[in-house]
């Protein structure tokens, strides 16, 4: 039984151009699962596994904890960055092209920039998921920032959306 035939590698699409021409480094870091969360506000956790200076600008890649009946983010969209959803634990109700749907351990719900989406937890359990930012973009100052929007009138907040590339609906 053949399973790999190599002449369908012509099928794939090459790689990008090296961006790395040097002497091997160590470079690489360990972030061990127990580690603490860089933010917390309300029942919602936030854990900044790669930020965008991290990676250099190429990816987010954060992983939240949202408590029960945590609100998460209304229907939105992004011009700028792709967004991805894994579902680690628990259920939550991810928006999709069909709207609300259930979404439970190991669903994943992808985003193209202009892809209209939202997450929010409607359990009585916890649950916990990954995002992916693509570029990266510095979503740890929306995070930190998301427990001063109610003293922000409609304005400032329209305003404090957009410039963290988030369009509401």
């Amino acid at each position: 039984m053949l399973l790999w035939n190599p002449d369908t590698i012509m099928d794939v699409p090459p790689y990008p151009p090296a961006r790395f021409d040097g002497e091997p480094e160590t470079s690489a870091i360990v972030r061990r699962g127990d580690a603490p969360e860089d933010y917390a506000v309300g029942t919602s956790k936030f854990h900044y596994l790669v930020d965008q200076r991290m990676s250099a600008g190429d990816y987010g890649l954060y992983r939240v904890e949202l408590g029960p009946r945590a609100a998460g983010a209304a229907a939105h969209y992004h011009k700028a960055i792709s967004e991805v959803f894994y579902v680690l634990s628990g259920g939550m109700r991810l928006y999709d092209v069909d709207g609300w749907v259930d979404a439970k351990q190991g669903d994943l719900l992808y985003v193209p920039p202009g892809g209209i989406h939202g997450f929010r937890n409607d359990t009585d359990a916890p649950a916990e998921f990954l995002i992916l930012f693509t570029p990266g973009a510095p979503r740890e100052a929306y995070f930190e920032g998301l427990k001063h929007l109610a003293e922000l009138t409609d304005e400032q907040r329209i305003e404090w959306n957009e410039r963290h590339d988030s369009f509401f609906l």
